[in-house]
């Protein structure tokens, strides 16, 4: 494929580079060394999340730099440029959490106008942080140019003492020591192992999640996001990606003709086959919507339902993303899904093949463990449940992956924020058969939706993740396991049922058939809603206060703005 071949007649870049009007613009390509036939080729932005902030960042500015490499071979132009992450592991457990699910929108839109601005052809979105993946994806899908997903790379496991470990050992660390069980010296020996790499935390976290659903919904390339961090092999990935790119744009493939409805069941149905973050409940919802599909938190839960658990992946099971990659990676559980019927295998992907021609010839390895035939799977349902009742109107999400108790009930213990939970767990103020309730943590009332890793771990570190049960209508880390449900709603902040609980109430969880509810008529319920009043955050101006403005409910995605359906254009037909 010759990219000379491309006209401009029907690209972006023709804003910019073509006709007399436009010699100004011209003049400042010239000026940072581009040749008249470099400017007159599709210009393709390069975007990564490179920053210091944390190891998931750390290699997407070298990584992107090999891109770059592909798309000049292809004859295109890059044109790199980077956009902010917030990191859940420095964010997690203080005020900065809520920064994490609003950097997802800064994200997208920061892409979104960096492409709009200087009118790119093309998108190789370099991502490697829980809410960058997510972000990168919206933000493709959103423009509709022919794009790329790559995934920075997973972490190398650690080791301490024997073991492997990764960062969500050193949270139930800290739970250990709270209560006497680890010295200081163990302690610091665990933190100083734990995370022996670049890349992105290691087990089926949010950021792996979102990478395993990369490949499933079509964005990226097979392989491609398996692949550690440290393995010198990213490079062919990344250096293929620039290629394939611009043969996507000469043939007019675009994100909207990948993400479709059946992706995005696709996308689901991995999330569950891997015992996968509950955060994948929030961020399909809102890629869904930049592409103007309707798919909530029930319709996720729909493929939830009737996926099988698979992969024997941390946090509820043994191994971590690299054992998966090594063992046959994302291909490799792919194809035993779409052998059993869980995935639709007429889906267009970033190769230009479908899905089902893209596993062709991907065999079985019977010599691993890590992922199980999809018709003998670890469990029939998937490792994620979507819940339902009277105290969850419009639903909540729990990771059931690894848990042999599917039920509880107890009375309820009510805190309003994170740090009073976080207070009583550590001081071990609580007591066992309670539901212990975080409120006005969504995305209005926190702002911002925390995850509540550093609470959770802290429980599961004293022993006591299976003797309690909370419930938030905040959210929770992949790596959070236990009987934690998140995404409840309506929020407290809007006065939905979770912010009328009141101390001792009998709540009652079900993730078997799905329910979540309170032990409370309808009648006390309303008459508790006419007394309830709404709460100022701590947050009446800034980045978290504009968010809180827009937000909508975790059901639909916690998205900020219309969406596709509401578009009147789109940016890749201007």
């Amino acid at each position: 494929m010759n990219a000379k071949v491309i006209s401009k007649g029907h690209l972006p870049s023709r804003h910019v580079t073509v006709g007399a009007a436009r010699a100004p613009h011209r003049s400042y390509l010239y000026a940072m060394g581009l040749s008249t036939k470099e400017i007159n080729q599709p210009l393709v932005g390069v975007a990564s999340c490179w920053n210091e902030a944390a190891p998931c960042n750390i290699s997407l500015m070298r990584q992107a730099q090999v891109v770059k490499k592909g798309v000049a071979a292809a004859n295109g132009t890059p044109r790199e440029f980077c956009t902010i992450t917030v990191t859940d592991g420095i964010a997690m457990g203080h005020q900065g959490m809520k920064a994490s699910l609003v950097s997802r929108e800064v994200i997208a839109d920061s892409v979104e106008l960096t492409m709009r601005g200087h009118c790119y052809d093309g998108l190789v979105g370099l991502a490697g942080c829980d809410k960058s993946l997510p972000g990168m994806m919206m933000a493709m899908v959103r423009l509709n140019v022919p794009s790329i997903f790559i995934y920075g790379g997973s972490i190398l496991p650690g080791s301490y003492r024997g073991r492997q470990i990764t960062v969500q050992d050193v949270f139930e660390a800290v739970g250990q020591h709270s209560v006497g069980n680890m010295s200081d010296v163990e302690l610091a020996e665990i933190e100083q192992a734990a995370c022996p790499s670049a890349g992105s935390c290691g087990a089926q976290f949010t950021a792996n999640t979102m990478a395993t659903v990369a490949e499933a919904i079509g964005l990226a390339l097979p392989y491609s996001c398996g692949a550690p961090a440290p393995y010198e092999m990213r490079d062919r990935f990344n250096y293929a990606a620039g290629e394939k790119v611009m043969e996507l744009i000469a043939k007019k493939i675009r994100p909207r003709d990948i993400v479709t409805r059946k992706a995005l069941e696709n996308a689901a149905a991995v999330v569950s086959a891997t015992g996968g973050s509950t955060n994948g409940a929030l961020h399909l919802p809102a890629i869904a919507h930049e592409a103007g599909i309707k798919f909530d938190l029930f319709d996720v839960a729909k493929i939830f339902q009737r996926t099988p658990y698979i992969a024997d992946l941390k946090p509820g099971g043994k191994y971590v993303a690299k054992d998966m990659f090594e063992a046959g990676g994302i291909p490799l559980l792919m194809k035993t899904l779409l052998d059993h019927g869980y995935l639709h295998g007429d889906c267009l992907t970033v190769t230009g093949r479908t899905l089902a021609e893209n596993l062709e010839h991907v065999s079985w390895n019977d010599q691993q463990d890590v992922v199980h035939p999809a018709d003998r799977p670890i469990t029939r349902t998937g490792g994620v449940v979507g819940l339902e009742g009277n105290l969850a109107p419009e639903g909540a999400i729990v990771k059931v992956a690894g848990m042999s108790e599917l039920k509880f009930k107890g009375p309820a213990r009510c805190f309003d924020s994170e740090e009073a939970c976080f207070e009583a767990v550590t001081n071990r103020t609580y007591r066992e058969g309670e539901v212990l309730v975080i409120r006005y943590e969504g995305p209005k009332g926190g702002p911002g939706m925390r995850e509540m890793l550093a609470t959770t771990a802290a429980l599961y570190g004293q022993g006591m993740g299976n003797k309690v049960a909370l419930i938030t209508d905040g959210r929770f880390s992949g790596a959070t396991r236990g009987f934690c449900i998140g995404h409840i709603g309506p929020e407290a902040a809007v006065g939905g049922p979770i912010g009328l609980l009141r101390d001792g109430d009998l709540i009652s969880i079900d993730a078997v058939d799905g329910h979540l509810s309170v032990e409370l008529t309808d009648k006390e319920l309303a008459a508790r809603a006419k007394s309830w009043k709404p709460r100022k955050t701590d947050y009446q101006s800034g980045a978290i206060w504009k968010y809180a403005q827009t937000v909508g409910p975790a059901r639909d995605g916690a998205v900020t703005h219309p969406g596709a359906a509401s578009e009147t254009h789109c940016y890749a037909d201007i």
